[in-house]
């Protein structure tokens, strides 16, 4: 069994880099998107994909937990030996993603006259935006349980499947996209259906790459996926994630709220400033992702041993990429930040808080790297306790250093905040492995 392997160099990047080659894909659609709709030589259009876009997106976003969850329990049961959980986890996950998918769907009225509400438009915009919604919307089930299929893959450390589904979804959205909107001349509605058609394809693409787990019984018997003793657990964990990741993203659009408080400088500055940390970000996931994975499977077998070795391995791993990505912006920021706007102000004024972006990612290695340890070892109520005192900290901080350092505050409190998040996160680790020898 692939668990029972050495964990070696080798195997770490085999899980890490399908991911991080993954993610690099993801900002194509958005840019294909614009580009299309661009190409209808009116700015409604452009305004109603990107507006219609960050609504799903972040409805989506809330339901992130099930690829959280998913991995860290499917791993845990492949490393104590239970595949028909291991199969029957799939099948839980998926019953929430069709629950939420079609509850999504059946409250889609309110659902945009709250959107719409707290994202103002221009009436084109907004009834552009409306439709392209009211199409995407029937995706939801697909788009939700691609977490979960995603989730399952990563667990068993088949990154490349992941790979494999990202590139055939994106790929298809992308070619639709150019189909419906500029060979059909279908606006707005065209990109919608060319994501609504490429999300119910990938879902498909991931249930046949995940087809092992419907080779038993284990995933059809309602007795074990319907038990109430394994289904609370679950749900308590997943709840613990979405409490942190929302925690999370508050945390990061304070940033920007604090930014716009500034100037309209500073602001489109950060705005800058913030690509590099998403960049750094979608890179560490893959080495993230490798923890969670070889530290569920060590954590379920109940070997520390391996865990230690896990999560030293992903660690080291990480450590150099962030290396190159320190030494990249330190050398070739200023050039990447020029190519990024032409306005002379924004660009000095980019430059002048370049150094913490410099900073970013070795000061973020700790604790993004403990957040993928602790979800392979589903340690989710640390996850969410920690993130909520090193939430209250970073509100604190910001009180007290933005007024006295300006933007250079600012950015020194979410560099606090990766450190207490790794302090806070490092002073539970014990209890992680303790917990691994009870099992």
């Amino acid at each position: 069994m692939a668990q029972e392997s050495p964990i070696t160099h080798r195997r770490v990047l085999w899980i890490a880099l399908p991911i991080v080659l993954s993610n690099a894909t993801v900002p194509l659609m958005g840019l294909v998107d614009t580009f299309a709709v661009g190409q209808l030589g009116a700015a409604a259009p452009i305004g109603a994909v990107a507006v219609g876009a960050v609504i799903l997106t972040a409805v989506y976003w809330i339901f992130g937990f099930l690829r959280m969850g998913t991995t860290g329990m499917v791993a845990q049961a492949a490393g104590s030996g239970d595949l028909d959980e291991r199969d029957a986890l799939l099948s839980r996950a998926l019953l929430i993603a069709g629950v939420a998918g079609v509850s999504l769907i059946a409250l889609q009225v309110p659902l945009m006259i709250g959107a719409f509400k707290l994202s103002p438009a221009s009436a084109e915009v907004e009834g552009l935006a409306r439709t392209y919604v009211a199409i995407r919307i029937w995706g939801a089930p697909a788009a939700i349980a691609i977490y979960a299929l995603t989730g399952w893959l990563i667990a068993l450390e088949r990154t490349r499947a992941v790979l494999v589904l990202q590139l055939a979804m994106n790929g298809g959205n992308i070619a639709l996209t150019l189909l419906f909107v500029l060979g059909l001349d279908m606006g707005v509605g065209g990109a919608a259906l060319a994501t609504l058609i490429a999300e119910w394809a990938g879902a498909a693409l991931g249930l046949w790459l995940c087809r092992e787990a419907f080779r038993s019984g284990a995933w059809r018997d309602r007795s074990r996926v319907l038990d109430r003793a394994r289904i609370i657990p679950m749900m308590a964990a997943n709840t613990d994630i979405m409490i942190r990741s929302v925690l999370l993203q508050i945390c990061f659009i304070s940033v920007t709220f604090q930014a716009a408080a500034l100037s309209d400088v500073t602001l489109a500055a950060n705005q800058i400033l913030l690509q590099f940390l998403y960049i750094t970000a979608n890179a560490l996931d893959g080495f993230a992702f490798a923890a969670e994975a070889l530290v569920g499977s060590a954590f379920g077998a109940g070997n520390v041993a391996r865990l230690r070795r896990a999560a030293l391995l992903s660690s080291l791993w990480a450590l150099v990429m962030v290396g190159v990505l320190s030494l990249t912006y330190a050398f070739a920021g200023e050039e990447i930040i020029g190519q990024m706007t032409t306005a002379t102000a924004v660009q000095e004024a980019a430059r002048t808080y370049l150094p913490w972006m410099v900073a970013a990612p070795l000061l973020g290695l700790p604790c993004f790297m403990l957040d993928g340890i602790f979800i392979g070892a589903v340690r989710t109520r640390d996850m969410r306790n920690m993130m909520l005192l090193s939430a209250l900290l970073f509100g604190a901080s910001l009180l007290v250093l933005i007024p006295a350092y300006g933007n250079h505050g600012l950015w020194a409190a979410l560099m606090l905040f990766f450190i207490i998040r790794a302090i806070t996160l490092g002073a539970k680790y014990p209890a992680l492995e303790r917990a691994a020898l009870g099992r």
